[in-house]
């Protein structure tokens, strides 16, 4: 087919439509939303490149189980309240997964079309239809929700595990209480996830769709302190869904990590995003930021807290990294978001002493050089010391970004739960039991911190494995 202006290509076979993006340098320096979204427009011919595949791979990418080929091309077909009601069908958070999955590790890895060139944008495309149906109100529409079914469950967490587990119970007929240990739902997502990357808008408007399935929600409830998992038991509640993430903070054990101006990660980002100390002060959190400020950690937590810390007026930031550039954990966009807004990576580095000056404030981070060595269990080439070549990091401030495990508070308060040696819940990976009956677990508490959309899969098999033990009364 031609057209006065040559060849009219195939939309499928085109290079995927750009996201629109703040500029850089402007970006750097605010904490709206870095990514703008698709207009209407972008959105129609980025989902005109999907070939409907009649074997989809991508839905078994997902692990909520998307119908991916449909909403895309509902997208196509203009009909976007379709799109959106196909979502919700198996996802109670678009929204919040179209901005946060890690689509290219998923679906978008399996997407044919990625073999010979770019796969289908599909996180873009679940945000644009997410995000329309939040401007129109269609999102509003609640599913039907089964008859009731007379029994109570108790959801503890109100992360993305949470969310979904009680959503999907919900839906199922079963009265649902969420317990959550702060004075906001959301978990991570309101208290990790910055708000350039997520706004807390469009948290709390999922979390209102959660509310509207009929699942009563009661805050500052700490299990383990305000209650224990066996008194919920023996108060009515016929199942408990254990949902409780990874906050507790890894440190490095090394000299002078005591000294003012250092950060666990997930200090920093809470008072930051939950607490909202980028609006002091209009909100009465004041946070320490130094002028030089090194983040240890190479997974998306270090680059969302380098990040913030550069909004918050830093003037060098670095990302100290004990493997090289292509080893990062972090997703990829996030990472050239981070260095293009100027954050300054310091490869096959650790650090072994922070140093402190007279008043007990970090001054520098004494660091050695690494070079790759033999793969380590996880598939990973292993950093090795490189003799001699100690150096100091000239810092004022350091935020620690290597991890997060389970807290204990909940565990040590409930007899006969089988933990792994980390202390992480042991559950089946497919129906979410645990070793002590009618108690089930999913998210980060049982795989250790991961995705989102990874908690929210354990989420929903753990509810459908409880809808059963419930119905059935078989353990």
């Amino acid at each position: 087919m031609q057209t006065e202006s040559g060849p009219i290509k195939d939309p499928r076979f085109c290079g995927r439509v750009d996201m629109p993006r703040q500029d850089p340098v402007l970006r750097g320096r605010n904490f709206n939303e870095v990514a703008t979204g698709y207009t209407e427009e972008q959105a129609i011919r980025e989902a005109s490149r999907c070939i409907q595949c009649k074997k989809p791979l991508c839905v078994s990418g997902c692990p909520v189980d998307i119908d991916i080929p449909r909403f895309i091309l509902q997208i196509k077909n203009l009909d976007f309240s379709a799109a959106i009601r196909t979502l919700k069908e198996k996802n109670s958070l678009p929204a919040v997964c179209g901005r946060v999955c890690p689509q290219e590790e998923q679906c978008e890895k399996v997407c044919l079309l990625g073999k010979k060139g770019e796969p289908v944008a599909i996180g873009r495309l679940e945000r644009f239809a997410a995000d329309r149906a939040l401007m129109t109100a269609s999102v509003d529409a609640v599913p039907s929700v089964s008859v009731p079914s007379g029994k109570k469950v108790a959801v503890i967490g109100a992360g993305p595990a949470g969310l979904t587990a009680a959503g999907e119970l919900a839906k199922l007929g079963h009265a649902v209480t969420m317990f959550e240990a702060l004075h906001k739902p959301g978990g991570v997502l309101v208290y990790g996830i910055p708000e350039f990357r997520l706004p807390k808008a469009i948290v709390e408007r999922e979390c209102d769709f959660i509310r509207k399935l009929g699942v009563e929600l009661r805050l500052n409830f700490v299990i383990g302190r305000s209650s224990t998992v066996d008194e919920l038991l023996q108060n009515g509640y016929d199942a408990v869904f254990i949902g409780t993430g990874a906050g507790l903070p890894y440190f490095m054990n090394i000299p002078g990590e005591n000294l003012n101006g250092i950060y666990s990660s997930n200090e920093f980002l809470t008072r930051v995003n939950l607490m909202k100390a980028y609006r002091f002060p209009e909100y009465d959190t004041p946070i320490h930021v130094g002028k030089k400020v090194a983040v240890v950690g190479g997974g998306n937590v270090a680059m969302d807290a380098a990040r913030c810390a550069l909004r918050l007026g830093a003037e060098t930031v670095h990302l100290v990294y004990r493997r090289g550039r292509e080893q990062l954990p972090a997703r990829e966009e996030e990472v050239e978001n981070a260095f293009e807004e100027g954050i300054q990576p310091v490869f096959l580095t650790v650090p072994i002493e922070i140093l402190g000056d007279e008043n007990g404030w970090v001054k520098g981070i004494e660091c050695i050089r690494m070079e790759l060595g033999e793969p380590d269990e996880s598939g990973r080439r292993k950093p090795v010391p490189v003799a001699g070549s100690n150096h100091v990091l000239d810092v004022d401030m350091i935020i620690m970004a290597i991890g997060q495990g389970p807290n204990p508070l909940l565990t040590l308060t409930t007899p006969d739960l089988r933990l792994t040696k980390w202390g992480n819940i042991v559950a089946d990976e497919e129906t979410g039991k645990t070793s002590r009956r009618g108690v089930f677990a999913g998210g980060d508490i049982v795989s250790g911190a991961a995705t989102v959309i990874l908690a929210m899969g354990a989420g929903k098999k753990a509810a459908m494995s409880i809808h059963q033990y419930l119905m059935e009364d078989k353990w």
